[in-house]
Order: C-alpha cells, then sequence, then structure tokens
C-alpha cells in the first residue's frame, strides 16, 4: 500500500484547483449578471475614447486616446484583480463553500490556485473586450512583438499580485455586503496612482502613495509596452524602471501568495456548519 507524500498531495490540490476554477469560470460566464459586469467597463472606457477622437495631448500631436489606453489597460488587470475576488469570497463563505474547502486535504491550495485562475480568466476577457476596439480609435501606440510579449508578462505577475491580496482581504470580510468598503478603497488609490493623469504632476508624498500599490506599477507597465519611447518624459525620472516595476509587483505576488492561505484557514477555523446557516438565514431574509 503506497502513501500519498506532501508534495504530491499539494499537487493533487493545485490540479483540483485548476479544474475548479475552469468550472468557476464557465458557470460565471453563463451568469447574465456576472457577464454583463465583465463587459461593462470596457465598453465604457472603449466610448469614452471614442469621444477623444481627433484630440491630442495638450501641447503635442500625440493622440489623447493614445495615451489613456495603456493606463486602462493597467487599471483594469488591478482591479479585476482586486475587486472581484474578495466579493466571491464574502459569498462562499456565506454559502459553505469555504467550509467544505476546509474539510478537504489542501483544500485552501486547490481553492485559492481556482480563483488566481479564474479571476486571470475573467479579466483577460475584460481586457480583449477593451483592448481590440480601443486599439482601432486610439492611433500612434506601438504595437509590435515586445509589446504583447510584455503585456503577458505584466498581466500574468500582475494577476499573481493582486487576486491572493485580494482573498485575503475578502477573509477579512463579515458579510459580502462589506465589499462596498474594498470597491471604494480601490477607487480611492486610482486617484494617485496616474491612471488618469501624470503622477509627476502631483505632490511628491502623493506620488510615493501611488507607488506603494500595483495600481502605479501595473499602469506604468502597460504603459511602457504600449507608448513610444519618447512619452517616457511624462513618468518619474523620465523612466519606464521595467525591473523595478516588475521586482513591487513580484514582492506584492509573494505576499500575497504566502498570507492568503493563512488567512482563509484562519478564517475557516471559525466557520461551522451552524455560522453559515446563520449566514444563509440573514441573506436569505435581504430578500435575495
Amino acid at each position: 500500500m503506497t502513501t500519498t507524500t506532501k508534495p504530491d498531495a499539494r499537487w493533487a490540490a493545485v490540479r483540483a484547483g485548476v479544474s475548479r476554477g475552469l468550472l468557476e469560470t464557465k458557470y460565471s460566464i453563463q451568469e447574465p449578471s456576472d457577464f454583463i459586469w465583465y463587459l461593462a467597463f470596457p465598453v465604457i472606457y472603449v466610448v469614452v475614447m471614442l469621444f477623444m477622437r481627433g484630440s491630442t495631448v495638450p501641447g503635442t500631436d500625440f493622440a489623447l486616446g493614445a495615451m489613456v489606453l495603456p493606463s486602462l489597460v493597467g487599471m483594469s488587470i488591478a482591479f479585476g484583480g482586486l475587486q472581484g475576488p474578495a466579493g466571491t469570497i464574502a459569498v462562499d463563505r456565506e454559502d459553505g463553500t469555504l467550509l467544505r474547502a476546509k474539510a478537504t486535504p489542501n483544500g485552501m491550495v486547490g481553492y485559492l490556485v481556482g480563483k488566481i485562475l479564474m479571476f486571470t480568466l475573467t479579466t483577460l476577457m475584460s481586457l480583449v473586450a477593451l483592448v481590440i476596439p480601443a486599439v482601432t480609435v486610439a492611433g500612434d501606440l506601438r504595437l509590435d512583438a515586445r509589446t504583447w510579449l510584455l503585456l503577458v508578462l505584466i498581466f500574468g505577475v500582475g494577476m499573481l499580485a493582486t487576486v491572493p491580496i485580494s482573498v485575503a482581504l475578502g477573509s477579512l470580510l463579515k458579510t459580502a455586503g462589506q465589499t462596498g468598503l474594498l470597491f471604494l478603497a480601490s477607487m480611492l488609490l486610482i486617484v494617485p496612482s496616474g491612471i488618469f493623469y501624470p503622477i509627476t504632476a502631483l505632490p511628491e508624498w502623493l506620488q510615493w502613495v501611488g507607488q506603494a500599490f500595483p495600481y502605479y506599477w501595473l499602469g506604468l507597465g502597460a504603459r511602457s509596452a504600449m507608448l513610444p519611447e519618447s512619452m517616457v518624459t511624462a513618468e518619474i525620472g523620465e523612466s519606464w524602471r521595467t525591473f523595478e516595476m516588475f521586482a513591487v509587483l513580484g514582492v506584492w505576488a509573494v505576499v500575497g501568495m504566502v498570507l492568503a492561505p493563512i488567512v482563509l484557514r484562519k478564517m475557516a477555523r471559525r466557520e461551522s456548519g451552524s455560522t453559515v446557516a446563520a449566514a444563509r438565514e440573514r441573506y436569505m431574509a435581504k430578500g435575495y
């Protein structure tokens, strides 16, 4: 009789997480409300860029839409990874999904892998819905092999840097209704992140605030991939800081991957069948 070693058990949990992530993505896309949510912001961004046609960055002949699009790409990656998972965790906590994961060997590892995969795929869908039509109205962009390779790397690292952190934050929420606080926090973090306004025009203390979070670095990375070299003058130190960008996002990824399973396990220890039932009753009492 053979026994399963810990590494084998963890790989089994990872494989289970991949299967779970694919299934959850399928079900989420088939849900009309979720599908509309994934496409709503890309459609809004494209409409805004349509109104920018013919406009240029003040003092230059560079298309305004081309200047804005890369920042929107970076923001969409960060928003997809930071906002969605937290709300899902709160719902899974109330309906007993996390309780079942706790009862499975290495279940939290598989659960986390599934969430990373699901939100990677759904965020990718939103990005495709944004980029394909937007590039037709945003001239002057650099779209070569380097651009696409760098965007793929930024997207992958961005998901690893944001989804685990969002899972950890979602584990701290007591109800799904509290996810609105994270949405508000995300909106506030966008302000000093150089997404809609050059970060170099902000006060220095706000620049440091922006550089502490993934929004700025993902926006910077997308700009470095899609904008011509001449536009680097608007950045801090007149540099794309590619190494620093990957380093900071890498730190966020490591912190998230370490913290998320710990916070999930601690939260799951407090869960029981009675607490899940009570949460479900509160949920139904609200008329959902």
